[in-house]
C-alpha cells in the first residue's frame, strides 16, 4: 500500500507542475503578437497537455486504489468527499485547458493575459486545500 501511496503523489505531483506550467504558457500565448512565436507556443502546450494527461489518470487510479482498502471510512469521512470534490472540479479545470488550447491555436480567444494570470492561480488554491484536507483531515 505506502508503494502506491508514494506513486499516488509523484503522479500528483507531476500532474500539478504541468497544471501550474500550461496556464503560464496561456499567459505569453495572450500575449504574443508574432506568429512564429504564438505557433511555437501553440505546440508547447499541446505538447504538454499530452504529456500531463496520464499523469492525471494514474494519479486518479491510484487514489481510487488507495480508498479502495476501506471505502466505508474514506466515503464516510468529510474531509475525504471534499477532497474528491477538488479533485473534480481541477479534472474539469484540466479538460478546460485542453479547450484553451483548442481556442488559442485557432485563434477564437480572444481573452487576454490579465485573465489567464487570474486562471493560473486556481490549481495552487486547490493544492492548498487537498493538502490541508489530506494532512489536516479537519472534518
Amino acid at each position: 500500500m505506502l508503494w502506491i501511496k508514494a506513486f499516488h503523489v509523484i503522479f500528483m505531483v507531476c500532474w500539478f507542475a504541468g497544471i501550474f506550467y500550461l496556464p503560464r504558457l496561456f499567459v505569453n500565448h495572450a500575449m504574443a503578437t508574432d506568429t512564429t512565436v504564438r505557433d511555437q507556443l501553440a505546440l508547447m502546450e499541446r505538447k504538454l497537455y499530452r504529456f500531463i494527461t496520464p499523469f492525471m489518470v494514474l494519479t486518479i487510479g491510484l487514489g481510487l486504489w488507495l480508498a479502495s482498502y476501506n471505502w466505508s471510512y474514506f466515503f464516510n469521512s468529510g474531509w475525504f468527499i471534499t477532497k474528491i470534490c477538488l479533485v473534480f472540479l481541477l479534472v474539469i479545470y484540466h479538460f478546460y485547458c485542453g479547450r484553451c488550447i483548442e481556442r488559442l491555436d485557432s485563434g477564437e480567444d480572444q481573452r487576454g493575459h490579465v485573465f489567464y494570470r487570474v486562471f493560473n492561480e486556481l490549481p495552487v488554491l486547490i493544492l492548498f486545500a487537498v493538502v490541508i484536507l489530506v494532512v489536516v483531515r479537519p472534518f
